[in-house]
């Protein structure tokens, strides 16, 4: 039953679209799929470092104020350059391989290197699993089980983001957007630095 609820939570934390998912969307439509993979990796990453430190009950984490501080304003400053570099992207084809910014970097580091960090430099992510983990996960639970859940929930990370950039990977889907294609990436550009201003003043 605990494993339910926990999962129940957590999926339904993942149907609500956030930094990651814009990322994903502009990564997908833009480059092969193996970007968006590469993408996808170092999101699952992240989120599988912040749920080792949930599992090991590091919620005291969430009590280092300097820390938490330091941490939201490096992610909303790294949020709002890479919506900058996005809105500042010049119109192109979709097909076209010109590369104009480090988000559309043909380079399965860089991809993987710009998941990680939205990842990591996002606080939300931390205080979610470590809430997750204090108000839901019992003390009797040994940490084998613990373990599971984490596994569990970096996989599904894993699956869903990877499940995401293929169906917006897939040709017929970039086909159908391509004459959007500036649009959505302006759009994503402006989602992810209103979520970088937003993660400022919260």
């Amino acid at each position: 039953m605990e494993f339910v609820l926990i999962a129940s939570a957590h999926f339904l934390a993942l149907l609500s679209p956030g930094p990651d998912f814009f990322l994903i969307l502009q990564t997908a439509l833009r480059l092969p799929l193996r970007y968006a993979f590469a993408v996808c990796a170092g999101i699952a990453l992240a989120n599988g470092l912040y749920v080792c430190l949930a599992v090991l009950g590091l919620e005291t984490i969430r009590h280092w104020n300097g820390l938490m501080l330091g941490l939201r304003y490096l992610g909303a400053a790294y949020l709002i350059h890479i919506g900058i570099l996005l809105l500042r992207a010049p119109m192109r084809p979709l097909d076209q391989g010109t590369q104009v910014a480090v988000v559309h970097a043909r380079s399965l580091r860089r991809q993987f290197t710009l998941g990680l960090m939205s990842g990591m430099l996002n606080p939300k992510n931390i205080i979610f699993y470590l809430s997750l983990f204090t108000a839901m996960v019992s003390p009797r639970t040994s940490l084998g089980m613990r373990d599971l859940y984490g596994l569990w929930m970096t996989g599904l990370v894993l699956a869903w983001d990877m499940g995401v950039a293929v169906t917006l990977g897939n040709s017929r889907v970039k086909a159908r957007l391509g004459n959007w294609i500036f649009r959505i990436e302006k759009f994503s550009g402006a989602m992810l630095a209103l979520f970088g201003l937003l993660l400022a003043m919260g």
